[in-house]
């Protein structure tokens, strides 16, 4: 698509382009909840070169899955969420060699210890892969804390759900529990780990890039809801 407007700008929670509103794919007015999103996503706009790129426009497309996916399945879209708590990343620890095993203790244990008290909930830990069920009370639990947060909420909590493998490392971010870099090399331990063991692939490096960038619109997304 070509470059149609002159000027993009936010007013009323709503973005225009030349006085134009705009509407998400399934036609709905994308109506920002804040003033600083909505101010963001304008400039998104605004930063459009003669043509259109999506990727420009990272924010634009997590309103619009708010407001189109989200919103239009607000339970649903919770509950696929949620499930991550079944298989989360950091429940499961490996048996060898020890520094493995001490640095997933280091950056992890800290992050089940927070959700273990903000939501009183029990965590199995088991060494290894094979699947282990989490307690009903703890799924029910984390599930309604998921339930709780707002389309816009979610839909930035998805990218960083589903990037991490972790619905706690989700909640950890999205209550600003603790620090994003904190959190992505959380996320990240096994894989570096690797790196260090066998050396940089290149193919691995792009994607750990490409990740990141989602993860980081997902972050500004929820700081710019404040």
């Amino acid at each position: 698509m070509k470059r149609f407007w002159k000027e993009a700008r936010a007013e009323d929670g709503q973005v225009l382009l030349d006085d134009r509103p705009v509407r998400t794919p399934k036609r709905n007015l994308l109506a920002i909840p804040s003033a600083p999103l909505a101010d963001a996503v304008a400039a998104e706009w605004s930063a459009v070169g003669e043509e259109l790129d999506p990727r420009q426009l990272p924010l634009t497309g997590l309103a619009n899955a708010a407001i189109d996916i989200v919103a239009a399945d607000h339970a649903g879209f919770a509950d696929t969420l949620a499930r991550y708590a079944e298989t989360d990343l950091l429940a499961y620890r490996a048996t060898s060699p020890d520094e493995l095993i001490a640095r997933q203790a280091q950056q992890w244990d800290p992050l089940l210890d927070w959700v273990r008290s903000r939501y009183d909930v029990h965590v199995e830990v088991v060494g290894g892969i094979m699947h282990r069920p989490q307690p009903d009370a703890t799924i029910a639990r984390l599930r309604e804390a998921v339930l709780a947060r707002t389309a816009f909420e979610l839909a930035a909590l998805s990218p960083i759900v589903t990037i991490g493998g972790s619905l706690i490392v989700g909640l950890a971010l999205v209550e600003r529990a603790f620090e994003s870099d904190q959190l992505w090399s959380a996320v990240n331990l096994d894989e570096l780990w690797q790196e260090e063991l066998w050396g940089e692939d290149a193919l691995a490096i792009e994607g750990r890039a490409a990740r990141r960038r989602d993860w980081e619109a997902a972050v500004r997304l929820l700081d710019l809801l404040t």
